[in-house]
């Protein structure tokens, strides 16, 4: 039997969401071991002067917790 955990993290970019998807489930893998999905909770952007300055995405990250 296997218990997980669930961390809820924000991460940003100004590529496009994908890219902070990317970012965040990078980021969560340098400090949680065994990361085995995200769920994307909420997608916001940024603006300014009319234009998209940043994408901004709320994830719940798995991740399997060990002995």
């Amino acid at each position: 039997m296997s218990i997980a955990k669930v961390s809820e993290i924000t991460s940003t970019s100004t590529i496009s969401f994908d890219d902070a998807v990317a970012q965040g489930i990078a980021r969560a893998h340098k400090t949680l071991r065994n990361v085995k999905g995200a769920w994307i909770s909420e997608q916001k952007v940024d603006c300014d002067d009319g234009r998209i300055t940043a994408y901004r995405v709320s994830m719940k990250v798995t991740f399997v917790l060990t002995d």
